[in-house]
């Protein structure tokens, strides 16, 4: 077998100052772009969803007719160089930035998969749309303040029609 010699590790393992970071870059990068195609998809998704209302208040206009019970859920985890990054932060203190793009990801897509719900339905309105927010840990891990880096969101609501809307047969 062949083994290298000494000189080599030792000049692996000094080198260590540079190719970590550069691991560390790369990583970002990555993951990165994968976060931006998300959110160009999450904007394509949006425009052709443009036309389902979503309403907050608890009583609905008299035009509105309740359907059903819709709901839509995602879980999203931030990446292990993005929680290195929200480390720093939270040493120094400040916005976690890392963090705010996650939750803004999970809420539109929670929000894009109930509109996808209501759609399928036949409905053009959402009614008492409430969002909920959970963080999961590991179960190995205890939960006291750490930063974690998982979310779930679910977003729920009444879907119907207004007045002037039309429903789908399969709605009726």
């Amino acid at each position: 077998m062949n083994q290298p010699d000494n000189s080599t590790v030792s000049l692996i393992l000094a080198a260590w100052p540079i190719w970590v970071p550069l691991i560390l870059i790369a990583a970002g990068f990555f993951t990165g772009r994968h976060n931006e195609k998300h959110l160009a998809d999450l904007e394509r998704r949006e425009a052709g969803l443009r036309h389902i209302t979503l309403v907050a208040v608890k009583h609905p206009p008299p035009t509105f007719a309740a359907d059903r019970l819709v709901c839509g859920s995602v879980v999203l985890t931030s990446d292990s160089f993005r929680n290195l990054v929200a480390l720093l932060h939270n040493l120094i203190g400040g916005r976690i930035g890392v963090y705010e793009t996650l939750l803004e990801r999970a809420r539109r897509e929670a929000l894009l998969r109930l509109k996808e719900k209501a759609a399928a339905l036949g409905a053009d309105t959402v009614c008492n749309v409430k969002i909920d927010t959970v963080t999961i840990s590991q179960p190995t891990q205890q939960n006291n303040g750490g930063l974690i880096g998982t979310v779930e969101i679910l977003a729920y609501g009444t879907a119907g029609t207004t007045a002037g809307g039309k429903r789908s047969a399969e709605a009726v």
